[in-house]
């Protein structure tokens, strides 16, 4: 399984830069960067409602699951799901 992270697609929707994001959550802009690059093992839901709330989007749009195969290789979505 593998969660894809997509919040460089709301930080460019809104024309905002990872530090001021950074800022506002309470972060540091290397903490956002492990976050926006899929590198955090988790998140805390604290973090996951701040960064709901500054960017007034829902969890789904910030992150999505995909399929893999037992190699490891993300199988494409069918249908309209990646027309988000």
């Amino acid at each position: 399984m593998a969660i894809i992270v997509r919040i460089d697609v709301e930080l460019a929707k809104r024309k905002m830069s990872v530090g001021e994001f950074a800022e506002r959550i309470g972060l540091t802009p290397s903490n956002v960067a492990v976050l926006k690059n899929g590198r955090a093992k988790a998140v805390r839901f604290s973090t996951l409602e701040a960064m709901c709330r500054v960017l007034e989007c829902q969890p789904g749009d910030l992150l999505e699951w995909v399929d893999d195969d037992e190699d490891g290789v993300i199988v494409a979505p069918t249908g309209d799901e990646g027309d988000r």
